[in-house]
């Protein structure tokens, strides 16, 4: 009898664990095709009242100062605190960050509250593709870090590679149900024919829930995006 019945769970040990991983799978493709089919609706109404964590990440370049303009015409005691993220060797970015900060407490805005971090890049120009695997792992790990960290509910970026191992955490947040975060991505002006590499890979994938262009001819051949006119 002893015989029997250890040979039971022996025979039935595998099959549990098929059957758990199974289950597994299955609520976690549905709650992917959840998250996907909810990207881009509005979510509850929340109070005028509430505000929003965001973070922003910035780039090198004309990115940062398009984000500039993007952040004027913020509802700035809504969108806050502030995160302002850059690649860790992108100091120019952080410090127009600062700058742009500081002139909203001299102009009298009220409750302002930033935080500006670093981020490391996954590749440098020039690095060898060998190499690369290992620094793409460190800054994934980094990313992560930083999201566990800060879990905002908005996430604003335009362009800059190192708003993808972001924006991809932020999506597979939304996939366990660890936070809900909005991502806004806003392309940049200088696109004009064609997407680039990010807008591409956030656009493709459906990770961002709402998606914007600068140029007319960029919406016609991106359906989902929205045209916005010039923001320069």
């Amino acid at each position: 009898m002893e015989k029997n019945t250890s040979c039971f769970f022996s025979n039935s040990s595998p099959n549990l664990v098929i059957t758990c991983f199974v289950a597994f799978i299955t609520i976690i493709l549905v709650r992917f095709l959840y998250v996907i089919y909810r990207t881009g609706k509005p979510l509850n109404k929340r109070t005028p009242q509430q505000t929003l964590s965001t973070l922003i990440v910035l780039g090198s370049g004309g990115h940062t100062a398009e984000m500039i303009n993007l952040l004027l015409v913020l509802q700035k005691d809504r969108f806050t605190p502030r995160f302002y993220i850059a690649a860790a060797t992108d100091n120019m970015s952080l410090q127009k960050a600062r700058v742009f900060e500081n002139s909203l407490a001299d102009s009298g805005v009220k409750g302002i509250s930033a935080e500006f971090m670093q981020i490391y890049r996954s590749r440098e120009v020039g690095q060898s593709y060998v190499t690369s695997v290992w620094t793409t792992l460190v800054a994934t790990a980094h990313a992560l870090w930083l999201m566990i960290k800060i879990r905002p509910q908005v996430v604003l970026c335009n362009g800059p590679g190192t708003c993808i191992p972001l924006c991809v955490i932020a999506f597979i947040f939304k996939v366990v149900g660890i936070r809900w975060s909005s991502i806004f991505y806003v392309e940049s002006i200088a696109r004009v024919k064609r997407l680039s590499l990010s807008g591409l890979l956030l656009y493709k994938l459906q990770i961002a829930d709402q998606f914007f262009v600068q140029w007319p001819q960029l919406q016609r051949k991106y359906p989902r995006a929205y045209y916005v006119g010039c923001l320069m």
